[in-house]
């Protein structure tokens, strides 16, 4: 007997030897090519303690290509910050230079104030 349990599944064992479990597969998001793309620029200040971030919204694609153009524009605008929950957030008032700076990466941009 095999036994399995995975998390929020209703199969809960196997009386199968050869059964294989298959997991969920999550399908990998494609990432959109840049002109195909709008990105949600605003700044942002709650529950930071007054501190200000630019936050960087509305990115469809890849986990890793996120973090690319995240360390683009951290590096471009030498500033810190980071990814959290598909969103980028640089340290500081950055709005119009980040806006250049998708837009020379051939970004739609639109800013939310």
């Amino acid at each position: 007997m095999n036994h399995r349990k995975k998390n929020n599944s209703s199969i809960v064992y196997s009386t199968d030897p050869d059964f294989v479990f298959e997991d969920e597969l999550q399908e990998e998001i494609e990432t959109l090519p840049p002109n195909q793309q709008t990105l949600r620029i605003s700044l942002d200040k709650k529950q930071r303690a007054g501190k200000k971030v630019t936050l960087i919204s509305n990115f469809i694609g890849s986990e890793e290509d996120l973090i690319a153009l995240s360390k683009t524009l951290k590096t471009k605008c030498s500033v810190g910050g980071s990814v959290k929950d598909g969103d980028i957030l640089l340290q500081g008032d950055f709005r119009e230079k980040v806006v250049e700076i998708l837009s020379s990466l051939g970004y739609k941009t639109k800013r939310i104030n």
